[in-house]
């Protein structure tokens, strides 16, 4: 398997969303008779999409509509919410800062302590809302995080890092045990990120409750450009699920995986699913709603690293209001607004009733889906060229 790229050395073909189409279904389904629950824990949500950890992308006011309209919203615990008694001021400088000195302004911004009060309090204002919260921290404040976070209320709490495995190895600081992590905490524990059958498989077998797919395919991570790290979404997906299938035959324990990022437009979304994921976790499309703290801004979760930035802030624009994005009616021609009735709509042509029925859809490469026949939007840069 793979193709030689040198003397001694193969390496296997990977795809990307952009390299692959769904075929339809021989059988149609009314798009409004499918179901694409997501459930994790005691919580079943009616919107399988995540909004990500992104200072730019999800604030408590954010958090709060997004569980209201049944999606999920993940506030990160590394960043200015729980740094800064009043965020709001501090993304406005971000936002205004120049290019060339955003992210060295993200940087020194991003040297504050973290104060275990706001973890507490940004929960409770979560929690007041009468919707779920979810909560996002590194591995090295997981187990401190997650206690406080677990006792103020917390319904779901992320471990997050570049890259994720059960085995991970260090002689200048104790690694956390995601097993003893995860029996530990009362609540559901997401890890992530992965990309590989073999440590998608090791981590649910430490007793993780989901997983996120995805190693810088993000719009405002540099991760692949700085490390050279990562595997295209497509098969980054379709690896992760062949595993998750494997254990979840093994052990009887279905562990849902949750593709996170390289995701702009409904029709990525709806390849995410029949690629095998369960949920999806988006940054960018989110950022332009006008309930987004970054003010059509995000940058991403790494950026601020003291070392070695994996991460950039862009500007993404404002386009339309949360509910527009999510549900419609959509005001763009370029399939970012009414995600949710661009997955039920391709399932309806998929002839899948449920998410996992999409798993079995057919998908075939096709490098120039997005370029045939589409020389007028190419030109005038409107629709898929806009």
């Amino acid at each position: 398997m793979g193709e030689w790229v040198g003397r001694n050395r193969k390496a296997r073909r990977s795809y990307g969303f952009d390299e692959v189409a769904l075929v339809p279904g021989a059988v149609t389904i009314d798009p409004e008779d499918t179901d694409i629950g997501f459930k994790i824990g005691k919580w079943t949500f009616p919107v399988p999409i995540f909004a990500s950890a992104m200072d730019g992308v999800v604030d408590t006011r954010f958090a709060i509509e997004m569980g209201k309209l049944g999606g999920m919203a993940v506030l990160n615990l590394e960043g200015v919410q729980t740094r800064y008694e009043n965020p709001d001021t501090v993304i406005r400088k971000i936002t205004a800062s120049a290019n060339g000195r955003a992210t060295g302004l993200v940087r020194t911004i991003y040297e504050r302590p973290i104060q275990e009060k706001l973890i507490v309090k940004r929960i409770k204002e979560i929690k007041k809302a009468k919707v779920p919260v979810l909560v996002s921290a590194i591995p090295q404040r997981a187990e401190r995080f997650g206690s406080i976070a677990q006792d103020s209320g917390c319904d779901v709490f992320v471990v997050q890092s570049t890259v994720s495995s059960a085995r991970h190895y260090s002689t200048h600081y104790e690694s956390l045990s995601f097993e003893k992590f995860c029996r530990k905490m009362k609540i559901p524990v997401i890890v992530g990120n992965t990309v590989t059958y073999q440590s998608t498989l090791e981590l649910m077998e430490s007793g993780v409750s989901a997983l996120l797919v995805g190693i810088g395919p993000g719009s405002a991570c540099t991760t692949r450009g700085v490390l050279g790290l990562g595997v295209p979404q497509v098969t980054a997906i379709c690896d992760a699920a062949a595993a998750r299938d494997f254990y979840s035959k093994k052990s009887g324990r279905y562990v849902p995986i949750v593709a996170d990022g390289g995701m702009t437009t409904g029709g990525d979304i709806c390849k995410a699913f029949a690629c095998g994921a369960d949920a999806v976790m988006v940054g960018s499309a989110f950022a332009r709603a006008k309930e987004a703290p970054g003010h059509g801004f995000h940058w991403g979760m790494a950026t601020p690293h003291q070392n070695l930035p994996r991460g950039t802030r862009i500007r993404v624009g404002t386009t339309g209001t949360l509910k527009e994005i999510l549900f419609g009616p959509a005001t763009q021609d370029d399939g970012s607004q009414n995600l949710v009735g661009a997955l039920k709509t391709c399932m309806g042509n998929l002839g899948a009733r449920t998410v996992r029925d999409m798993h079995l859809a057919e998908l075939v490469i096709a490098p120039a889906i997005k370029t045939e026949g589409k020389i007028f939007q190419a030109t005038q840069r409107v629709g898929m060229s806009g």
